[in-house]
């Protein structure tokens, strides 16, 4: 357990703090040469953070960023991403994250749709991605002459970041979040997370994705340090096992996959010695065998596993379940937990009508946690964000599109989704935006996406096509490279399959079911 005293301040910054650079400074001016980033075996303070990041916020400005603004960060994983986070909020600008693996095309368009006039990157990169009418700044500052930088008064209400996440009509939303969102959700995190200044908390995920919020903010909320994970290491479990042994790493947040192969790695590598204390599980549905058998072959004691649930447009997550033996061993397949402490989650029917406990609903979420809504698409904003009813009064909700029950002691089972909006490996894909860009292809007549899971856990994105009459030898190369151009990795199929229709159901829809059941392999079908 913390110091007392030290938690009480923490609590107290994040009480006061009326954005997130006003708490970062409250936590760096009383942690000064305490480390706040570690990346590559190299160590940044909080004081030295400060500067750095208050040095690019001076640049920004002097190149005409103004509060409001959106600049697009375009950057390898390294220190150089949280100090562009710290220097675009600190501008009084929200941050547009981009992922250097995307498309020319994908970047272009999110330039485009959020209004982005500045890109702290590199240049060659940015312009070998077509990206020609942006203003590009690298966030190196250093032996530059620069202002100081201006006084600029922000009070939670602005936005502080644009994470885009897949659209159905192929066309991808900006979801909107403000700093007190963001806060709001660290007030809730603290009474969760026992964490402090002694904690070493990694960035684990790709910024593109709401946990890396998460993560980053939770450590600076509690003066600990951040230790970056890099992609070649987020990308091979026992890579990533030397890391956590070598940063003495005490938490660490895990989409079930990578957990699953984290844990293999660790009985591979002879079980070593780790300073875990908490592992966050989250992004899919949890995997309970695996954690149990991890929970069990730990060495030493074991960390506090905690699977929470949430959207991108609840900031992060909403609910959360510290998971004890009783619920490895239980009936719940899917334990999401209780709300947190700043936000409302209900199950409700297809009318928006309260569903009694035990009953299988969508969830539906409120609070300050709740996003602003969708970038310049008021349409769908107003379609997913809905005010109802409630004891109290009208209170605005956001629409999951999650199937959850309410169990008898006030937490939720989850249930999977109610529409084609599924979860590949952690990362949220529509498949609708999948077969959108199938069927832009020449040779593509119809298709369908469906999600695969093997016996033993592997997930496998398929796409089933129907041709054109006149197609060449190997499609599936065309079809890949043609989809490796459009859209990101992830959303990238895994396998192709060629069928002469897809299966409808009675009303002339598609037959996910059907499809799902095509595109399974008979040596992977369950009995």
């Amino acid at each position: 357990m913390r110091d007392a005293v030290a938690a009480a301040q923490q609590r107290s910054h994040l009480d006061e703090a009326v954005s997130l650079p006003d708490l970062f400074r409250k936590v760096a001016a009383l942690r000064g040469s305490g480390p706040a980033l570690r990346d590559n075996g190299q160590t940044l303070s909080y004081r030295d953070l400060d500067v750095v990041s208050d040095r690019l916020a001076a640049k920004l400005v002097k190149d005409g960023v103004r509060p409001g603004d959106r600049v697009g960060l375009l950057l390898q994983r390294s220190a150089e991403i949280p100090i562009s986070i710290l220097a675009t909020l600190k501008a009084g600008a929200a941050y547009v994250p981009l992922d250097p693996t995307y498309p020319g095309e994908r970047l272009r368009y999110l330039v485009r749709d959020a209004g982005m006039k500045l890109v702290i990157g590199d240049a060659e990169q940015i312009t070998s991605a077509g990206l020609t009418d942006i203003r590009v700044i690298s966030p190196d500052t250093h032996g530059e002459e620069l202002p100081p930088l201006p006084h600029i008064d922000l009070d939670g209400g602005e936005l502080a970041h644009i994470l885009y996440t897949s659209g159905s009509t192929g066309t991808p939303k900006g979801c909107m979040i403000t700093h007190n969102s963001v806060l709001e959700l660290l007030r809730s995190a603290v009474s969760i997370f026992d964490v402090g200044t002694e904690d070493r908390i990694t960035l684990f995920h790709p910024y593109i994705f709401d946990l890396s919020v998460s993560e980053f903010w939770l450590s600076m909320a509690a003066g600990a340090t951040s230790v970056v994970v890099p992609l070649r290491m987020a990308q091979s479990a026992s890579d990533l096992l030397a890391l956590l042994h070598r940063e003495a790493v005490t938490v660490i947040s895990q989409v079930p996959t990578s957990l699953r192969a984290l844990a293999y790695a660790y009985e591979e590598a002879g079980r070593p010695q780790l300073a875990l204390r908490y592992v966050v599980v989250g992004g899919e549905t949890v995997e309970l065998n695996v954690i149990s058998a991890l929970l069990k072959a730990y060495q030493g004691t074991p960390p506090r596993v905690v699977n929470v649930y949430g959207p991108t447009e609840a900031t992060c997550y909403a609910t959360c379940q510290v998971l004890t033996q009783a619920d490895l061993d239980g009936p719940v397949r899917s334990p999401i937990g209780t709300a947190l402490p700043h936000l409302v989650v209900e199950v409700r029917g297809e009318g928006m009508e309260p569903l009694p406990d035990g009953e299988v609903g969508e969830l539906v979420i409120a609070g300050p946690g709740v996003a602003v809504g969708y970038l310049g698409r008021p349409e769908l904003t107003a379609e997913r964000f809905v005010v109802l009813d409630t004891p109290t009064g009208p209170l605005r909700y956001y629409r999951t599109g999650d199937l959850a029950r309410r169990l008898p002691d006030g937490s939720f089972e989850y249930h999977g989704r109610n529409d084609q909006q599924v979860k590949v490996r952690g990362v949220r894909v529509e498949l609708g935006e999948v077969e959108a860009f199938l069927r832009a292809h020449e040779l593509v007549k119809d298709a369908a996406a469906t999600v695969v899971t093997t016996v033993a856990g592997a997930q496998f994105l398929v796409a089933c096509m129907v041709l054109a009459d006149q197609t060449p030898e190997k499609p599936e190369a065309l079809l890949r490279q043609h989809m490796l151009e459009s859209v990101p990795p992830f959303m990238v199929p895994d396998r192709y399959q060629f069928v002469p229709e897809l299966p409808l159901t009675g009303s002339g829809k598609v037959d996910r079911r059907a499809v799902q059941e095509m595109a399974t392999p008979r040596r992977t079908r369950r009995p």
